[in-house]
């Protein structure tokens, strides 16, 4: 089904390439406009349980993912969420969750942004897609800085996490590591068979 040539879904998982969700008033409900790279939909369900929806889908609980932000950095009001760090997904609402006009931002999409009147905000996202938000700039930016900071730490986390893991499997192996190297020996000290 279409509606202003935008396809409605009835549900929908965040992806690398999800780059906003905003609230969308439609047929007396709160449905979410879902904007991609490649395009937009309208998805018959409100933005905050399609970030609920896609963190489960990728392991977690949304109420784990806001416990995580609280340890990482301390962040309890309006806070960042790494729906998925492998992918990169990391979202920042514009207000609070619960709020009907709360948006949803992907921190890797926002290629700039701009103060506009009345205490509004202009984003300018990756495809060129450019979006009026109803917060302050210096909210926006606060709001970037915080998914900023979490994404730095967590990244930070998972590189030393990798590291010891490596690290401690060649501890735990340093037999596997001699046996090429006793081999070549041997190899080396052959005699040759002269033809």
């Amino acid at each position: 089904m279409k509606l202003n040539e935008r396809t409605i879904i009835d549900g929908f998982i965040m992806t690398r390439y999800t780059m906003a969700i905003l609230p969308h008033l439609g047929s007396g409900q709160c449905y979410s406009k879902v904007i991609e790279e490649d395009g937009e939909y309208i998805v018959k369900k409100r933005p905050i349980d399609i970030i609920e929806r896609s963190c489960g889908y990728y392991g977690a609980s949304l109420k784990g993912r806001k416990e995580g932000t609280k340890a990482i950095i301390g962040i309890t009001h309006k806070a960042p969420i790494a729906v998925e760090p492998l992918n990169e997904i990391y979202v920042f609402p514009t207000a609070s969750p619960n709020d009907a006009h709360c948006v949803w931002i992907s921190h890797m999409h926002v290629m700039k942004y701009e103060p506009s009147h009345r205490e509004r905000t202009i984003v300018y996202l990756k495809n060129n897609k450019k979006i009026c938000l109803d917060v302050s700039y210096h909210s926006f930016v606060n709001q970037l800085y915080r998914t900023a900071q979490l994404r730095t730490k967590l990244s930070e986390r998972m590189e030393a996490r990798e590291r010891k893991m490596q690290y401690l499997f060649r501890m735990d192996k340093p037999e596997d590591l001699e046996k090429p190297r006793q081999i070549k020996k041997q190899k080396d000290n052959e005699p040759q068979d002269e033809a």
